[in-house]
């Protein structure tokens, strides 16, 4: 086959998106986000995101396939999210999918949606050098992964034990007055502040624990000390040093982020170290580790922006991963798993396949 041209779809959260990718170029990339409805809640709205996407499923895909100069006819497979994710909103992603597929008479893959994360880079960077370590951060995951091949093996080395990056930042700001979602806001203050202001604990990083979940992430004691610590100036009446919160918390999680990556690329002789998830946008993030990659002789690929956040071309890319790979589409009643492992890569009917 010649490079196959797949459409991916998009709805596991706020963003209905769709994207068409031939081979590893990106032709089309549409995101219709919901936030400003969550905003005013200080979350996700479940139910809100999901009427959302019923709304914006067929523009978004319409203008995805247009601004592709293509039809549902002129792509070789449909990929879709099956999860993890919110329940309601990826079944409209996969019903949609599913009948449009179903029409069109196309093959269709129910892909794990963090997975994309890491397939999204090859747009970007080319292929992936063997035994690549992944580091997928955004608001609801933390997790190191060691990618031997994209579409049939992929190791959990560590992952998420409370809070999540991205929930340490939302609570955090939600403390600090800034509204949903806090992560930006936290990431501005943050360029303006000194990071080393405020003593910000490491989670997972000291004594017995540390030796213990040596790859692993928490961020439960990290929000609750800086909690504290705003608290306890509130009571004193004291004015809160925002910009220098922020800076030293950013600093925190960038440095724990950083140092557990590295030690996963030494264990796994890892060269190359994939960076995805909406968390990945942060700079300081970003900044620390292309700096430790450095360091250690370790290649850092961090997407840019738009293809960080959820996005219909990373969903695309790993179906063309999928196909190229030979692997058999997803069956017509494939279910979706709102808690899809990280170790399982698409949906064939009843059954998951690594």
């Amino acid at each position: 086959m010649s490079e196959p041209v797949v459409l991916g779809i998009e709805s596991t959260c706020d963003e209905t998106a769709a994207a068409v990718v031939r081979g590893r170029r990106l032709l089309s990339n549409v995101v219709a986000s919901s936030m400003d409805e969550h905003a005013r809640y200080g979350g996700v709205i479940p139910e809100i995101a999901s009427r959302a996407h019923a709304e914006a499923f067929v523009p978004v895909v319409s203008k995805a396939l247009a601004d592709a100069d293509m039809t549902i006819g002129d792509v070789d497979a449909i990929a879709v999210s099956a999860g993890p994710g919110l329940a309601g909103c990826l079944a409209v992603g996969v019903s949609g999918a599913k009948a449009l597929a179903w029409a069109a008479n196309k093959p269709i893959y129910g892909i794990n949606h963090v997975i994309g994360h890491i397939a999204v880079t090859q747009l970007q960077f080319g292929p992936f050098p063997p035994d690549t370590l992944a580091l997928i951060v955004s608001g609801g995951h933390t997790s190191l992964l060691h990618v031997e091949d994209v579409v049939r093996h992929i190791d959990v080395v560590g992952t998420t034990l409370d809070d999540a990056a991205g929930e340490c930042f939302d609570k955090v700001a939600r403390l600090l007055g800034f509204p949903y979602p806090g992560g930006p806001h936290i990431d501005r203050h943050a360029q303006a502040g000194d990071p080393h202001a405020i003593a910000v604990p490491q989670g997972l990083t000291q004594g017995k624990a540390g030796r213990e979940h040596p790859y692993d992430f928490s961020f439960s004691g990290v929000k609750t000390a800086v909690a504290r610590w705003i608290e306890e100036r509130q009571d004193r009446g004291e004015e809160i040093p925002v910009d220098d919160v922020c800076a030293s918390l950013a600093d925190s999680v960038a440095t724990v982020l950083a140092r557990k990556a590295m030690r996963g690329c030494e264990q796994y002789g890892s060269r190359t170290l994939i960076v995805g998830g909406g968390f990945s946008a942060n700079s300081q993030l970003r900044a620390k580790l292309l700096e430790v990659g450095a360091e250690h002789g370790v290649e850092v690929r961090v997407p840019e922006l738009r293809l960080c956040t959820d996005n219909g071309a990373m969903v695309a890319m790993l179906g063309v991963n999928l196909v190229e790979a030979g692997v058999a589409p997803s069956a017509p009643d494939f279910p979706i798993d709102s808690a899809m492992p990280l170790d399982r890569v698409w949906v064939i009917g009843q059954f998951v396949c690594p």
